[in-house]
């Protein structure tokens, strides 16, 4: 879809179109080729390695840092995430996930790390989540079957018993098991 076809669709000038698609270029979710505009921007099971290492790298570090730094007020708004998440519905298979579960899916993980202390590693952890969000439902399917409602009961259980290394063996494979539902899609 061109440039036209967008401000078309979201009935708006050229000038935020352009503004919104040098963002998502900046952010890898688009690419640029000469001569033809914006495409979306290829997927591969490289990049999705790379990316679930770097996560775990970025969320094994901020989950380590709110776990020394503990307090009480990560610890609620860590259970309150968590119950959010757990009393909202998911989707059925063929369906597709509720925007409502993605974005308490989002603040669970957001919250996971939020007791860090850095609001840099709180931004790109972020950014990383959306990343992999992206290959996360191109295997909807796949992922919907996975139980991630226990590996997040489990992650919080880790960090309320100020267990980091634990809640970081969990983290690795929570994003593991994501990595493998995607990588052996059909």
């Amino acid at each position: 879809m061109g440039r036209w076809a967008l401000r078309k669709r979201f009935n708006t000038a050229s000038s935020p179109v352009r503004e919104a698609l040098n963002r998502l270029l900046s952010e890898g979710f688009v690419a640029l080729e000469e001569q033809k505009g914006f495409r979306v921007a290829p997927v591969s099971a490289e990049e999705l390695k790379e990316l679930v290492k770097t996560r775990c790298w970025i969320d094994g570090l901020a989950i380590r840092e709110s776990i020394d730094r503990f307090d009480l007020a990560w610890e609620e708004n860590l259970i309150l995430a968590l119950h959010h998440l757990s009393r909202t519905h998911r989707g059925e298979t063929g369906q597709g996930e509720s925007s409502e579960w993605e974005s308490r899916h989002k603040d669970f993980h957001l919250a996971l790390i939020g007791g860090c202390g850095s609001r840099w590693i709180k931004r790109i952890s972020g950014q990383l989540f959306d990343a992999a969000e992206r290959y996360r439902l191109l295997a909807l399917e796949q992922v919907l079957e996975c139980n991630e409602l226990q590996e997040h009961r489990d992650l919080v259980d880790a960090c309320i018993n100020r267990d980091a290394d634990r809640a970081i063996i969990l983290l690795q494979h929570h994003y593991a098991q994501t990595f493998e539902a995607i990588t052996n899609t059909p």
